[in-house]
């Protein structure tokens, strides 16, 4: 999926202000180069003129943040790297974690998105890349998480929108 609609959902879902996606980004790291005006530019639909394509970098500091926003800072381990490519799996991970999903809640937010993922399915989608059970989180998969995600947190108006 393209970042900057996995960073416009999640906007959404959260009912977040400009100012507060920076805010959130900061927290992985402070020195981060990103503002208001970045993220506006972010959020434009990509044939809108200003259109700016969010970086695989932009978009997990704001995922790392969205984690210590939502679950605060875990003092006891170190900073883990960030990283350097994001798929859809790493979104889907991320969010998992900020959001304390466990495996029945993820298996309920796909449901409620009309999107019914097996046990198996959701077991590949979180595994490491070598393993030989990986399996690649395709875009739609990615799409209905963040659906049902944004009807979980937001109520039923808000899948017209997801």
């Amino acid at each position: 999926m393209i970042n900057n609609d996995v960073l416009r959902s999640i906007r959404y879902m959260l009912d977040l202000s400009d100012g507060k996606v920076v805010e959130i980004a900061h927290l992985a790291d402070p020195a981060l180069d990103i503002d208001k005006d970045d993220v506006r530019a972010f959020l434009l639909k990509e044939d809108e003129p200003g259109y700016v394509a969010c970086s695989d970098s932009v978009l997990a500091h704001f995922l790392d943040g969205l984690i210590i926003h939502l679950r605060g800072r875990d003092e006891s381990r170190p900073p883990r790297p960030v990283e350097k490519r994001i798929s859809n799996n790493v979104v889907l991970k991320k969010l998992r974690v900020a959001f304390e999903l466990k495996d029945v809640d993820m298996h309920q937010v796909f449901a409620d998105a009309g999107f019914p993922v097996s046990k198996p399915e959701l077991s590949a989608l979180c595994r490491q890349p070598g393993h030989k059970n990986y399996r690649p989180c395709g875009d739609q998969l990615l799409r209905n998480f963040l659906k049902g995600l944004t009807l979980r947190l937001r109520g039923d108006g808000a899948s017209d929108h997801a």
